[in-house]
């Protein structure tokens, strides 16, 4: 690969942004499409459909075959609560490739021992979130400790981010006053709307097994839904 070009793929990669690199498969040149040029691209169907999928291959076309070597960035899943459903979401979130992160200021619940091998960070999220990067749009965030007084500091910064997927634990009265919440700190509707609440799909979880079974399917759902689609503004409870 030519060095300029293998720098400029670095460069996309440490920004965390997605990109293609295309190779002519018949001479061997190559070159690198960008996550926002996919779209101006003449062939911005198989080019988006990649960057959705993550999945790299060949693509046959009548001037010649291509391969199409996709970067991703690795998803982050930032949970806010180190409570039972963390506890059986975090070993299956690392099963699907997923960056797991725990935050949660109670240095009770927030220990190495109930979280092997998960990082966790026993800091409030206004603390904690900078020390992540923050939010990108190839994050994900599950505030699960029905406090707002915790999760309300990770859901107001991720509403003004490209996160996507944001989830909250609680019935739909505790997102009722929520919402109350959020709008009095100044988030419009249209961002409000972006909360998956209450969070995971309704599969009648009961346990917090079942629960966080259903979070990563929402999770999963969203990560491979288009991302230039318009957003789906859920259904008011």
């Amino acid at each position: 690969m030519d060095l300029s070009l293998l720098s400029a793929l670095n460069a996309e990669r440490e920004a965390r942004r997605a990109a293609i690199l295309v190779t002519e498969l018949a001479n061997g040149r190559q070159r690198l499409v960008r996550e926002t040029e996919a779209e101006a691209e003449p062939m911005s169907d198989e080019l988006l459909e990649r960057l959705r999928t993550g999945r790299s291959g060949t693509v046959e076309r009548d001037d010649g075959a291509l391969f199409l070597n996709v970067h991703l960035p690795p998803v982050k899943l930032i949970v806010i609560g180190a409570v039972h459903v963390s506890q059986a979401l975090a070993p299956m979130a690392r099963e699907l490739g997923l960056d797991a992160t725990i935050v949660d200021p109670r240095t009770a619940f927030a220990t190495p021992d109930r979280f092997p091998d998960v990082p966790v960070i026993a800091e409030w999220p206004q603390d904690a979130l900078p020390k992540l990067g923050g939010f990108d749009r190839y994050t994900a965030l599950a505030c699960l400790t029905h406090d707002p007084k915790i999760d309300d500091q990770a859901l107001l910064p991720a509403l003004q981010a490209e996160c996507f997927y944001i989830g909250a634990l609680g019935s739909r009265r505790t997102h009722a006053k929520r919402i109350e919440r959020l709008e009095a700190a100044g988030i419009g509707a249209e961002a409000i709307a972006r909360i998956h609440a209450p969070i995971g799909l309704d599969i009648g979880a009961v346990t917090p097994a079942e629960i966080a079974v259903s979070i990563l399917a929402e999770i999963v759902a969203e990560q491979r839904r288009d991302r230039r689609r318009a957003p789906q503004t859920r259904p008011a409870s």
